[in-house]
């Protein structure tokens, strides 16, 4: 069955951007000019997932109100002429169908997944995290859905990360080699001596349907919440279970700095941001001490 929904959780308080996320959503944030839900949302899109599910929860308006029109501000930005920032402003209405639904009870990023069920329904769906942008020019969705059409069951995108680090981070075990594998285990956050591989999870998944009556009876785990790892383990030897080795450009919006760098990144790839803010830098650094 083809590939066409994508689930985007974004019902998370956003604590480490406190106070900036005490009265807006972290999902808001800008990423230069653009929120970075944006990015997430035209990633799906590009890969021809066009019906967009977010799963939201309280004080995540904000989120609705971008992908809506604002018909104030459209005839403000007509009656001046300004049709650049016209366009702009109108590219996120028309990017996809998009839905939302509250979580309720905050149980994880697994309940997350479960609570899209009624709208997935019988077909294989595609999960992706806020926090990590994907650079379009790196097709990772559309890898990890060609090979989910062509081996059933399941896709998780991994990566590898310096060893120290993969406590951050679900961990997976792996027979083969290469930029497609086969998964054998998932461990969320191991510790170092305890990790299985470098190979870390990051925040894409392709799914099958299966995962929904598997997350109905998995058990909380690591905070005591439902984790999409724990019920994908469990999934292993019911279903084939893939990794895509993920070696491209991925910035990350979840931490203070790598969201600084990300702007940084970003920023300075633009044709109109860019040779500025370079220029900037050369000549501020060296005084820096």
């Amino acid at each position: 069955m083809p590939i066409r929904k994508a689930v985007i959780p974004a019902a998370g308080l956003g604590t480490r951007f406190l106070p900036a996320t005490k009265a807006v959503p972290k999902e808001m944030l800008p990423v230069v000019d653009t929120p970075a839900i944006q990015y997430v949302v035209e990633e799906a899109v590009r890969a021809g997932l066009t019906d967009v599910l977010m799963i939201t929860g309280r004080s995540k308006r904000a989120l609705e109100d971008h992908f809506d029109r604002n018909i104030e501000l459209e005839q403000a930005l007509e009656a001046k002429g300004d049709f650049d920032k016209l366009a702009v402003v109108q590219a996120s209405t028309h990017l996809g169908d998009i839905h939302f639904v509250r979580q309720g009870d905050p149980r994880g990023l697994g309940h997350a997944i479960l609570v899209a069920a009624e709208h997935v329904g019988d077909e294989p769906f595609a999960v992706l995290l806020g926090d990590d942008l994907i650079d379009p020019r790196d097709s990772l969705l559309e890898a990890m859905i060609k090979v989910q059409e062509r081996e059933g069951g399941n896709v998780v995108a991994l990566m590898e990360v310096p060893r120290d680090q993969i406590s951050m981070y679900g961990c997976a075990a792996v027979s083969g080699e290469g930029d497609v594998v086969q998964i054998t285990a998932l461990v969320e956050k191991p510790s170092v001596e305890q990790a299985p591989s470098n190979l870390a999870i990051i925040g894409r998944y392709v799914l099958s349907p299966t995962v929904f009556d598997v997350l109905r009876r998995t058990p909380p785990g690591r905070g005591g919440e439902i984790q999409i790892t724990d019920a994908m383990q469990l999934m292993i030897g019911m279903e084939p279970l893939h990794g895509v080795v993920f070696r491209g450009r991925r910035y990350d919006t979840g931490d203070r700095l790598d969201y600084l760098k990300t702007m940084v990144c970003l920023a300075a790839e633009r044709d109109d941001l860019g040779p500025p803010l370079l220029a900037w830098l050369r000549a501020w650094l060296p005084e820096q001490p």
